[in-house]
């Protein structure tokens, strides 16, 4: 397992408002992997005006949603770059098991498997609470409790599948995501150390 050598392939799921973005920078910076986060790599892409970007720009603008095809070729791409061969934290991917399913194979031409999912879990009315309070601060008037609902509730319906495949496969460590970040960030690297996975001091 690559996990031996300090180098995990790892997933992070977790509800909006849960934390997800602030510990998978701290999981990658540590373990020294790329995070890898589609919508990272889609907006970055439209931004620069890349053949792709021009791709999903099209798809999104008409309201639509990027198809497997293409997510699973950009995928494909970005784990076959230097950085990412030894391991990676993906971030918003695979969200459909049509993807597992792509994401097993393109591990499987080389030998590899994830070895380990990291599921941030939280109350959904502490994170509603979490994310009006943040929507007040930063002005983000359309972020209203109904749409955080609606967010919430598609996460729980898209990722409950997901969530299934990784527990029968006993990939899934579950963590609770409220607290300081500090506490966060212990309880994952105490699940993670309990299926042998050590998180190197910083």
């Amino acid at each position: 397992m690559s996990a031996a050598a300090g180098k995990p392939r790892l997933l992070i799921v977790g509800p909006p408002g849960s934390g997800k973005g602030t510990q998978a920078a701290f999981l990658a910076e540590r373990f020294d992997i790329p995070a890898i986060s589609t919508g990272d790599i889609f907006r970055a892409n439209i931004k620069e005006g890349t053949a792709l970007g021009k791709q999903v720009q099209a798809i999104v603008s008409e309201g639509g949603y990027v198809p497997d095809s293409l997510t699973n070729e950009i995928v494909r791409d970005r784990l076959h770059q230097p950085d990412a061969v030894e391991g990676f934290l993906l971030d918003g991917y695979p969200r459909t098991t049509d993807q597992v399913v792509a994401l097993d194979a393109l591990l499987a031409e080389n030998d590899a498997s994830l070895d380990a999912v990291v599921q941030l879990q939280a109350d959904t009315e502490e994170v509603v609470a979490r994310l009006l309070k943040r929507a007040a601060e930063q002005g983000r008037t359309d972020d209203t409790e109904e749409v955080i609902r609606h967010r919430l509730d598609l996460y729980a319906q898209e990722t409950a599948p997901l969530i299934e495949v990784f527990t029968a496969r006993g990939l899934v460590v579950a963590v609770d995501g409220l607290g300081e970040v500090d506490e966060v960030t212990a309880r994952i690297d105490a699940a993670l150390a309990s299926r042998g996975i050590i998180v190197p001091a910083v």
